[in-house]
């Protein structure tokens, strides 16, 4: 499974804090590389989603604004991915989304 099928699952599941550990590790990879950086600052951005809302569910809502103001200011990106992944980080988009409108 990848990880960002991992990621969608565990969101999915309200698991934010393990949304943002699955795309970590491949954040940290893509960004060392020139060619991924745009698809590592994307990633960034649905980690940042992830956490803002975990920052909400316990109670941090000014942490929880900021984070996700990183996330909207990384969600355009989409559109300049040239990834086998972008049908799936479309999916991460509307998904956080969601959840984000259910807990904010």
């Amino acid at each position: 499974m990848k990880d960002i099928e991992k990621f969608l699952e565990a969101v999915q599941k309200n698991n934010f804090v393990e949304g943002h550990e699955v795309l970590e590790e491949r954040w940290k990879e893509l960004k060392k590389q020139d060619k991924t950086l745009q698809e590592s600052k994307f990633l960034k951005g649905l980690i940042n989603g992830s956490t803002a809302i975990a920052l909400k569910l316990k109670g941090k809502d000014e942490g929880a604004k900021r984070v996700w103001e990183t996330y909207l200011k990384y969600k355009p990106l989409i559109n300049t991915l040239d990834s086998e992944d972008k049908e799936l980080y479309k999916k991460a988009l509307q998904l956080l989304e969601t959840k984000y409108t259910l807990y904010m």
